[in-house]
């Protein structure tokens, strides 16, 4: 992962996997490059090291192809550890500061769930054509009806089509029967996370990160961001930690989020970071929209191609008309 961006863009990409590698008090670049998956993935260390491939890409973005955020974008927006992506790259926090802000988000969540050995999960379930809002109803009566100790809740609602459940096991497991059987979901998928994300059994986790960003400066972007607790742009400096310290424990609401974007006309998105997974959601949901995925060396190679036809026939055209 971001391998061939170290190797290939050392004066972008290799100063900010450096960069985080030193923020971090060494062995990230190592463990993501060279470690074992079991221990990459661990959310502590999954967390800085998506945020770090995809702040690469985007330094090499601008640096090999003058792409300008404040110019290029009228929003940036990422999905839950992608906010912080996105706050880096609106230069609202540090990188150093966001990578540390993040490894902590990552072992916070994990220590949030330590006593409970294992019985919590996540699902994402299928949502059966426009039953979302039912869905979403269906949820509240059924965290209610549980008993005393399980819980399930919304962790993310990706699109029309898909959302995350999370909780006790027992929870997870009784709403997923429930919303199938009520023909909500189509089916349910187990994810294989260290944590329930996204809902209240994260709360010790979102203390941690409220004493942390009381430490961290935090500029206003150069570009709005949306957020993932409300769905709309922060409207100050001042609301972006109250914002992510509820985010931990809240719903990511993407699916909002980009319905937001929609209703500002935006149809052409940048998707940036060591996967394809938002990118191809967006294609689903939107399939006339322009959308374009940058997760490796060879993607970028791709983009720059096409902006270079772009310019030869721009200049092709130009001297055509000055030659009439």
């Amino acid at each position: 992962m971001g391998k061939d961006l170290y190797t290939r863009y050392p004066q972008s990409a290799k100063q900010v996997f450096d960069e985080a590698d030193e923020a971090l008090g060494g062995n990230l670049v190592k463990l993501i490059f060279e470690g074992q998956q079991s221990k990459l993935k661990l959310t502590e260390n999954a967390q800085p090291a998506i945020l770090t491939t995809s702040i690469a890409i985007l330094r090499v973005l601008e640096h090999e192809l003058d792409f300008d955020v404040a110019k290029a974008c009228t929003y940036a927006l990422g999905h839950s550890l992608g906010e912080y992506t996105a706050l880096v790259a609106t230069k609202s926090i540090s990188l150093t500061d966001a990578v540390k802000l993040v490894r902590l988000r990552g072992e916070a969540m994990t220590k949030a769930v330590a006593d409970r050995q294992g019985q919590t999960a996540m699902s994402a379930l299928v949502v059966r054509g426009d039953h979302l809002p039912e869905l979403e109803y269906s949820m509240d009566e059924i965290r209610a009806s549980l008993p005393p100790g399980e819980l399930v809740e919304l962790a993310n609602i990706n699109s029309t089509f898909q959302v995350v459940i999370s909780g006790t096991s027992k929870g997870v497991d009784e709403a997923s029967r429930i919303l199938q059987r009520k023909g909500f979901a189509a089916r349910a998928v187990d994810l294989p996370v260290s944590a329930p994300f996204h809902c209240s059994l994260m709360q010790e986790a979102a203390n941690a990160m409220e004493e942390a960003l009381k430490t961290v400066e935090i500029k206003k972007p150069i570009v709005d961001i949306v957020s993932n607790v409300t769905a709309k742009p922060y409207s100050n400096p001042e609301e972006i930690a109250s914002l992510l310290v509820q985010q931990v424990t809240s719903t990511v609401e993407w699916n909002r989020s980009i319905d937001y974007c929609k209703k500002q006309d935006i149809d052409e998105f940048l998707c940036f970071g060591p996967g394809k997974v938002l990118a191809n959601l967006l294609k689903k949901e939107y399939p006339l929209d322009k959308i374009r995925s940058i997760t490796t060396a060879d993607d970028i190679d791709g983009l720059y191609d096409e902006l270079k036809l772009k310019i030869d026939n721009s200049v092709s055209r130009t001297q055509e008309n000055s030659s009439k």
